[in-house]
């Protein structure tokens, strides 16, 4: 007879008794603050909810648990922002933004607007929605009278000489406190806030499988031959979808676009370059799965389900770190700093003291990532002939929008000829004002990001920097070398000791580290999160005594995989992609092949003996 699901506090993951678990039931906040989980087989496949991961503490890596903290926090009295080193307040966040970063939109010349998406998948894959629903479904009512009398509303004002709004009446950008344990009820909130999130923690595919083993099993599963369930609409192969009126993509054209995602993560219907990758990945759920369901007939549905996943999971960590991470960071730094091996071969760096957790600090900075952010999506055919453009705000909760006129095969051209925007200091004017579409009648991404730093209690850039790399900065000379002598003037405008500069203003203004495009402090603070997820990944992809580990055969074959594959396998349309696909082409490198041309998974090294083999490739399905 199996044991009873254990429960615990979401929080510090410690088991809880019944009459506990009441005293939450009653406050109705079991959701946020309660963890169910059935008890741990040590030689499973990974499990949907992300609990069991570390058996030692089988919570951590499980949804609704907190982020680590690189430094420990700091705030003023009531855990309101800190304070300046001589007792000011810090700067007005939409002041300092504008100051900052110009608007404006240059386009880039070397990554792709792939890259931009598959980076936004990646952070929804850790990072929950509820901050952002909070002020935009929840509480948008922050820069009107009714905001004043509310602690959560924590508007931004509007300067009067605003180089933007200064034409308009805008005074005001609507902001809202973070969720935390605290605000929802978990613990007392004269405890210092630790944020929630909804999300599974680790890389695990999430977005397309879910947190839920129940919701999976109700929304996504087929069960049959391991798959997936589907529609096909207009010859194309989508996740399943919702009619309801009442459904998430509420921007959709009402007249034309009924398509909404009905999957176990309703994330997926967000923002376009989430929306992308996720239905990419769905249908290659289902390649993988019947290539598999072919080779070995014998295989039950469940076998074929979790090997599949398990493949899917591995080759995004391999697009992940061995090819998007070292366009960005430079190959050869990962190299140094350990987080990729140039041997093809197996990797075991697992520590179980190390828990699967996310820094807080990791999803902050990279907001960074919206200064390359282009703020219109541009559409090309087949051909690589330009079609239109259209902004990307205006496709957010917009799923519809993929399914008329054959868009999702232009826009899918288009992630593989369009530049990102440029790597400099500059920031798109939609991301700049208008956010999140019709949504808000003005929002600045970028603002709310600085604002809303100060509620998470982050430590100066200049701790940030000495935990980097070993070197106190104590003065503003100390900073020459770091940013250029023009943008230290502009930070002494506004922070009056140099120990008082926040952490995303700095990291803004640094320069790009060597061998890469991005800020110094970014690369730490993400390398740092991406070392962590892989050390403290018990079913980590590169480990040969991990649970239903692969082969050396079949990680080799893991190894094969890129998003030039991936694009061939399931992207709208696309028969020939240049085989760095996150770097544009050009007459001198890079040029565009055809997809037989893009290296494959072979799967018969999944091949199972015990299995009778009646079939051959002439059988495979691609979709």
């Amino acid at each position: 007879m199996p044991a009873d699901p254990l429960e615990g506090i979401s929080l510090v993951g410690n088991p809880i008794d019944l009459e506990e678990v009441k005293k939450y039931i009653k406050a109705n906040n079991t959701f946020w603050c309660v963890t169910e989980i059935e008890p741990c087989d040590p030689y499973e496949f990974r499990r949907v909810d992300g609990s069991c991961n570390n058996l030692k503490n089988p919570a951590r890596g499980a949804s609704h648990t907190p982020f680590v903290r690189v430094l420990p926090p700091v705030y003023s009295e009531g855990f309101e922002p800190r304070k300046t080193k001589f007792g000011d307040d810090l700067p007005p966040a939409r002041k300092l933004r504008t100051s900052l970063l110009s608007d404006g939109r240059v386009p880039g010349q070397t990554i792709t607007q792939l890259a931009i998406n598959v980076l936004a998948f990646m952070s929804a894959d850790v990072v929950s929605q509820q901050d952002t629903v909070k002020y935009v479904t929840w509480k948008p009512y922050c820069c009107t009278p009714k905001g004043l009398t509310d602690r959560d509303c924590v508007p931004n004002k509007v300067p009067d000489d605003d180089p933007v709004f200064r034409f308009s009446d805008i005074r005001c950008l609507n902001m809202t406190r973070p969720e935390s344990f605290q605000s929802v009820g978990c613990v007392p909130n004269n405890t210092v806030p630790d944020r929630i999130m909804s999300s599974t923690p680790l890389l695990d595919l999430s977005v397309v499988y879910g947190d839920s083993i129940k919701i999976l099993n109700k929304k996504g599963r087929l069960f049959q031959g391991g798959l997936l369930k589907y529609e096909i609409s207009n010859g194309k192969i989508w996740p399943p979808s919702t009619k309801s009126k009442s459904n998430v993509c509420y921007l959709n054209d009402k007249v034309r676009e009924t398509r909404c995602h009905a999957t176990p993560n309703d994330g997926i219907n967000t923002l376009v370059g989430i929306n992308l990758v996720a239905i990419w990945y769905w249908r290659l759920h289902n390649v993988i799965a019947r290539n598999l369901a072919a080779i070995n007939p014998c295989w039950s549905d469940d076998l074929l389900f979790n090997i599949t996943r398990d493949i899917c999971i591995s080759t995004l960590l391999q697009i992940y770190y061995y090819e998007l991470l070292p366009v960005l960071f430079g190959r050869e730094n990962l190299i140094k700093d350990g987080l990729i091996s140039e041997n093809p071969g197996f990797r075991d760096l697992y520590d179980e003291n190390v828990m699967p957790q996310i820094s807080l600090e990791f999803p902050y900075v990279l907001r960074w990532v919206h200064l390359i952010q282009n703020g219109v999506m541009k559409l090309y055919d087949k051909d690589g002939y330009y079609l239109k453009q259209y902004p990307v705000v205006n496709l957010t909760l917009r799923t519809g929008f993929f399914d008329v006129d054959d868009n999702i095969d232009y826009i899918t051209q288009g992630t593989i000829k369009q530049g990102s925007a440029n790597f400099d200091y500059i920031i798109d004017p939609d991301i700049g004002s208008i956010g999140l579409g019709s949504q808000q009648r003005a929002l600045d991404i970028s603002t709310n990001d600085l604002a809303k730093s100060r509620y998470f209690g982050f430590q100066p850039y200049v701790k940030y920097r000495e935990y980097c790399f070993g070197t106190p900065i104590k003065s503003y000379a100390d900073l020459k070398g770091i940013i250029d002598d023009e943008r230290i003037e502009i930070l002494r405008e506004f922070y009056k000791s140099v120990e008082d500069i926040e952490l995303l203003p700095g990291i803004y203004l640094e320069k790009p580290i060597k061998g890469g495009f991005v800020p110094p402090t970014f690369y730490c603070l993400v390398v740092d999160q991406f070392r962590r997820n892989m050390v403290s990944d018990r079913h980590w992809y590169e480990r040969p005594n991990r649970p239903n580990a692969f082969t050396l055969d079949q990680l080799l074959e893991i190894r094969k995989y890129t998003v030039a594959r991936l694009l061939c396998d399931v992207g709208d349309s696309i028969t020939r992609v240049q085989p760095f696909a996150f770097l544009k082409t050009n007459k001198d490198f890079n040029q565009v092949r055809d997809c037989k041309d893009i290296p494959n998974i072979n799967y018969w090294a999944w091949r199972d003996s015990n299995c009778q083999q009646n079939n051959d490739w002439d059988n495979y399905s691609k979709h």
